[in-house]
């Protein structure tokens, strides 16, 4: 029985063409700047992200944390989402290692941060306060894509208020591919960006940060004193150039395979989903059932989700349109 894996794109394994490509990668000292896979991965990064330069990191919250120790200084605040990976998933790195206080607000229903509430909090230029200096986005949201618009009055209103302007682009790719736009037309709005290659883009392990030469020296001596200066790393950074040359074209089937399972699993009575916020690869639904029993009777199947209180579903390279209907035939025998 084929394993069907929906708790993330996350769980994605090395296809046997990027298995060839990590075992033939060239490598050499990254600490001295001499992998040659390691320096044409972040070449290649920066050229599709739009950015004069980018490092590799060892995971999406690594590179996150990068980006903020290389903005902010000691005693600076961040404004971010209450539900955002860089505040609430990411074990208070900013302030356990760059004493860098954050901001949280809520999301408004869309994903976007609302820019008035944002102006609101924005300290005062006055000792008895933390210096804002950075805010923080993430796209995708829970799935959800940031509108073009908001971006582009995201940036102005950064300039204006003199802050800098972070992405925390975990599934960048995903909102690009949603959008119909080359990725550049996002990023361009943005200072720093943090891309996940271990995501939709199936490789193993990594992500890269993209930005300018100023922010991704600082990023780099932070990388050294977090420990995340590798050596023949050229291995990993080989799934990343054949994750971000192969798998980025592909990301609308994980989309259309996402709009599938939640049409299918909509009709089914005891599930609610909200079909405007299918818009990529996630899927979020109110169940009225008991969620271990449903994961039980899932797994028995060869099917794993996550057992918590609200259902989230990700599809990603390794579900094929056989899993999803699959899938959808499980959930209609445990409510039926």
């Amino acid at each position: 029985m084929k394993q069907i894996d929906l708790r993330s794109d996350t769980v994605t394994k090395p296809c046997a063409a990027m298995l060839e490509a990590m075992m033939k990668a060239d490598v050499g000292d990254d600490v001295y700047g001499e992998d040659p896979t390691i320096n044409k991965l972040e070449d290649l990064a920066a050229k599709m992200l739009g950015t004069q330069e980018a490092i590799f990191c060892t995971s999406g919250t690594q590179s996150n944390l990068l980006a903020l120790l290389a903005h902010c200084e000691r005693g600076d605040e961040y404004i971010v989402g209450q539900q955002a990976h860089t505040y609430r998933y990411e074990g208070g790195g900013a302030a356990v290692f760059g004493s860098i206080q954050p901001q949280p607000l809520d999301f408004e229903a869309d994903g976007t941060l609302s820019l008035e509430k944002v102006s609101q909090f924005i300290k005062p230029d006055d000792f008895h306060f933390a210096n804002t200096s950075l805010l923080c986005l993430e796209n995708t949201q829970a799935g959800k894509v940031l509108p073009l618009e908001y971006l582009g009055n995201a940036r102005k209103f950064t300039i204006d208020k003199g802050l800098m302007l972070h992405l925390d682009g975990a599934r960048i790719f995903n909102a690009a591919a949603k959008l119909k736009v080359d990725v550049k037309e996002i990023t361009k709005y943005f200072d720093t960006i943090s891309c996940c290659l271990s995501k939709g883009l199936g490789a193993p392990v990594g992500s890269v940060l993209c930005g300018p030469k100023n922010l991704i020296k600082k990023a780099r001596r932070w990388r050294k004193v977090l420990g995340g200066g590798m050596r023949q790393a050229g291995i990993l950074a080989a799934a990343g150039i054949f994750a971000l040359s192969n798998n980025v074209q592909r990301l609308y089937k994980d989309h259309e395979n996402a709009l599938t399972l939640a049409k299918g699993l909509a009709g089914i009575n005891g599930i609610n989903i909200d079909m405007k916020m299918v818009q990529t690869n996630i899927i979020f639904a109110d169940i009225k059932a008991d969620m271990e029993s449903l994961c039980d009777f899932l797994k028995k199947k060869g099917i794993i989700i996550d057992n918590s209180n609200k259902l989230r579903i990700v599809t990603h390279l390794d579900i094929s349109g056989e899993d999803i209907d699959c899938t959808i035939k499980a959930f209609k025998a445990f409510f039926y």
